[in-house]
């Protein structure tokens, strides 16, 4: 079971996302919220949260921030009706594992709560790299360790919203060693999840916007925003 909060200042947004959702059995809504700092409390152990960005008092982008200093394991997917770039990179620097619209299909809001939930995927990865373009190698900072090789390869494929699955079998290895490059990828980078991770190698310059070097473009199922 996936239980999920709603955070938006408007009754009728959430009451139409509560009853999409409680159409789906792996689905529970499990608290509502109508400003920043409630979604904060509410949003402490549940495992995704859909944030509005804009909300008064705190709004989503500070709530985001601070949801995942409280509640790291907490993944939080923002829902408005801007669509606005510096939005967008804003809300994934601040911790945000996706991005959908409010106009947005229903079972697209349906499969985005399962794909961040799952933690094995970029949310729609082809959105991210044409948003991350102005970003790239725009980073001051230094890691203190390095990626391998092989991790800079295997993140290339994160960057490309590829799963454990497609990555092992496009470099010939089993899930656990993908697995493992991950979590060592997230440790060097000080990432809390791929998304983090994406956004952080193209500020850093370890990967770049093209598609080319890591191959063919990614799955049809994650290439909308």
């Amino acid at each position: 079971m996936i239980r999920v909060v709603l955070a938006d200042d408007e009754k009728l947004i959430r009451s139409g996302w509560a009853t999409m959702l409680s159409l789906h059995p792996d689905i529970e809504v499990t608290a509502e919220a109508a400003d920043g700092r409630a979604a904060v409390a509410a949003g402490v152990g549940a495992d995704v949260v859909l944030m509005d960005i804009r909300m008064p008092g705190m709004d989503g982008l500070a709530a985001t921030r601070e949801l995942a200093r409280r509640s790291p394991k907490t993944r939080v997917i923002m829902v408005t009706t801007f669509e606005s770039d510096q939005l967008v990179w804003g809300a994934l620097r601040a911790g945000a594992a996706g991005y959908v619209l409010k106009r947005s299909p229903a079972g697209e809001l349906v499969e985005a709560v399962r794909l961040v939930h799952r933690r094995d995927a970029v949310l729609f990865p082809d959105a991210l790299r044409r948003i991350a373009s102005p970003y790239v190698g725009t980073a001051r900072q230094r890691l203190p360790v390095e990626p391998t090789p092989r991790e800079l390869e295997v993140l290339r494929h994160v960057a490309l919203g590829r799963n454990n699955a497609e990555i092992a079998s496009a470099l010939h290895v089993t899930r656990e060693t993908v697995k493992t490059h991950v979590g060592n990828i997230l440790d060097k980078l000080g990432a809390r999840d791929r998304t983090q991770a994406a956004v952080l190698a193209y500020e850093l310059g370890l990967v770049s916007t093209g598609v080319a070097e890591a191959g063919q473009e990614p799955p049809a199922s994650r290439k909308r925003l």
